[in-house]
């Protein structure tokens, strides 16, 4: 009852239209109305108590900071350089590109940000390379979802305040998985790039161009060792370290590249609002509906009910897979996993993976749902970027996002991928 009650309403007001925060909103009143004696103001209590979070702050200035890098030349002077090293091989500008998506997320901690960022730089590139326009624009969307991998990542920000596990470990966590996807959809295009007779650059780069090019990027390169540097240094907290990133982007993209402008400060700061706000609004209400339903015993009730499925733990890894990639093809990332790593975690830690473990694999699922219609945030981006049908990239996309799910598995299967890193450095 407590579950249709909750579903129902938040599918039926999305079939609607109604913004995803306001479906959760209403699910969560009407759950307390109707199946307990908490008193709605309950709900307003729990959202103002669940804000009040330091780690959230690092949200927007890791929007701000992404967008600076972006508008400030960073991300074209990263492009330069990938290309002078690894532009002339066989696929290289699809090398090229998805290395240069794994260090931009590596900034942003963003998906479609990373898709802006790189592919109005490299589908264009890729196409007059002969590349198919198709899979130009699949590859730039595929290796844009390594954005919320790779750290700092905004979801693996908002898992670790959802289930009050250390954002810093799931940083850490994130760094083989995340250049596994990059491994694996490398070797998808080359042997695409084999196949089609898609060639590289017509030479390969000069010692003295590499270095040009190594010497015009060196600040850029510098960013993710700010940022990432600092947290795992000790030094900072992300959000610190956000802040610093922020600091940063600003006074190299502003004084140093000189291509940071006042419109373009305004529109990073528009944008960053526009993400924080919905996301924190998100946030606070499913701050409450997560103590309603641990009250009512829900994700313990939710727990018993799989472990006894017949197969034992697999059935239950293969059901919580299947779940997240087809959650993924219709809400985006953030919000499935504010609602659902709460609720699945008890059932994953009774499997023997861990808090840290699981945040990474639920990303790296909901991550293939960018690239999955009717959602496929990617998908929009990098069809608007390369005026290619949005169906025709996602049809380009499905070798692209089969290794990007064997890289999930993987992940799952050897709990070293995510915790080796974090182990080694505790």
């Amino acid at each position: 009852m407590d579950f249709v009650l909750l579903f129902g309403c938040l599918f039926g007001l999305l079939l609607l239209g109604v913004p995803i925060g306001v479906c959760l909103g209403c699910g969560t009143l009407a759950l307390m109305i109707f199946t307990t004696d908490m008193s709605p103001m309950l709900l307003a209590q729990s959202c103002f108590t669940g804000l009040d979070s330091f780690t959230l702050l690092a949200i927007p200035f890791f929007v701000v900071a992404g967008d600076f890098m972006m508008y400030g030349g960073i991300s074209r002077r990263l492009l330069n350089l990938f290309n002078a090293l690894i532009g002339h091989i066989v696929g290289g500008t699809a090398a090229v590109t998805t290395v240069s998506c794994m260090f931009f997320a590596a900034i942003s901690g963003s998906g479609p940000a990373t898709v802006s960022a790189i592919g109005s730089f490299m589908i264009p590139e890729m196409k007059q390379k002969n590349y198919d326009e198709g899979f130009a624009a699949a590859l730039t969307a595929c290796a844009g979802a390594i954005g919320v991998i790779i750290p700092p990542s905004i979801p693996f920000i908002l898992y670790a305040v959802a289930v009050g596990c250390s954002v810093s470990d799931l940083f850490l966590a994130g760094v083989l998985p995340g250049i596994l996807i990059g491994v694996f959809l490398i070797i998808v295009s080359y042997v695409q790039a084999k196949k089609h007779g898609w060639h590289g650059n017509d030479k390969r780069a000069s010692g003295k161009e590499i270095w040009k090019a190594f010497k015009d990027s060196i600040l850029a390169l510098l960013s993710p060792v700010i940022i990432l540097g600092s947290i795992y240094a000790g030094i900072c907290s992300p959000t610190e370290a956000a802040v610093a990133g922020v600091v940063y982007s600003f006074f190299i993209g502003t004084f140093v590249y000189r291509e940071l402008k006042w419109k373009q400060i305004v529109a990073s700061l528009v944008d960053s609002v526009l993400i924080s706000g919905s996301t924190l609004f998100m946030v606070g209400i499913t701050t409450c509906l997560g103590r309603v339903l641990t009250m009512k015993g829900i994700p313990q009730m939710l727990s018993e009910t799989l472990a006894n499925l017949p197969g034992g733990t697999i059935t239950v890894m293969i059901l919580i897979t299947v779940m997240l990639l087809i959650v993924g093809c219709f809400m985006d990332n953030i919000s499935a996993t504010i609602i659902l790593a709460p609720l699945l975690l008890p059932t994953v830690l009774e499997c023997g993976l861990t808090a840290v473990q699981f945040g990474v694999i639920m990303t790296m699922l909901l991550a293939i749902g960018f690239i999955t219609p009717p959602y496929g945030i990617n998908l929009f981006v990098s069809s608007q970027l390369s005026k290619v049908p949005l169906l025709r990239i996602a049809k380009r996309a499905i070798p692209l996002m089969l290794a990007m799910l064997l890289a999930a598995v993987l992940t799952m299967m050897f709990q070293p991928l995510t915790m080796g890193l974090v182990n080694l450095l505790a």
